[in-house]
């Protein structure tokens, strides 16, 4: 079955837990293989990142539950491709 694959996400997340923390947490989510957290602001009590997840068959719902854990928001959906395989192109 072809599904998600990949998702970019611009998040705001509290300072606290570390992105260590949180990258761990998303890895434990079935179906995700790879995740990138790039910290791009950081401010007294939150940081905005980039997160990028690769897998076969993301389920976003289960994605955006383990963020909310966190206390994290999804201000945007910046990139999401789907299908048999990856398409090549940043």
């Amino acid at each position: 079955m072809a599904g998600l694959k990949k998702l970019v996400l611009d998040v705001l997340k509290p300072s606290e837990p570390t992105i260590v923390d949180m990258i761990k947490k998303l890895c434990d989510i079935e179906g995700v293989e790879g995740v990138d957290i790039t910290v791009r602001e950081i401010d007294r009590r939150v940081e905005t990142v980039k997160i990028k997840i690769e897998g076969d068959n993301l389920n976003f719902d289960k994605i955006n539950t383990a963020l909310d854990r966190y206390g994290a928001t999804i201000h945007s959906i910046d990139q999401v491709a789907g299908g048999k395989k990856l398409i090549s192109g940043d």
